[in-house]
């Protein structure tokens, strides 16, 4: 079974995902041009849980078990001191408590 948590936005989406059978988890962002995000899910075989945020832009997951969480807490952004991207890093810490939640069976 693959779990996934997907921080999702308008352009991309952020996943953690997890293989249960292998104990393996990979994080990556789907761009949401042409056909990436349908052939990225499509490609995945066996069943499948996939947990977002609430939101209206969920038309990917047509056939795949998905839990809906609430919205994540809101939080201040603060300026990273690095001039790194924060919000990408908040993406994939978003992304990562979702499949936690998913793998504890708290969404």
């Amino acid at each position: 079974m693959r779990i996934i948590g997907c921080d999702l936005h308008a352009r991309e989406q952020t996943i953690a995902m997890l293989d249960t059978d292998r104990g393996e988890q990979q994080e990556k962002t789907l761009e949401h041009q042409g056909e990436t995000v349908r052939e990225f899910y499509s490609a995945l075989s066996g069943p499948i849980l996939v947990g977002v945020e609430a939101t209206g832009s969920m038309r990917w997951y047509s056939g795949i078990d998905g839990r809906v969480g609430d919205r994540m807490p809101s939080r201040s952004s603060p300026e990273d001191p690095q001039g790194g991207d924060v919000e990408a890093k908040h993406d994939r810490r978003d992304a990562r408590l979702l499949l936690t939640l998913l793998k504890s069976k708290k969404l």
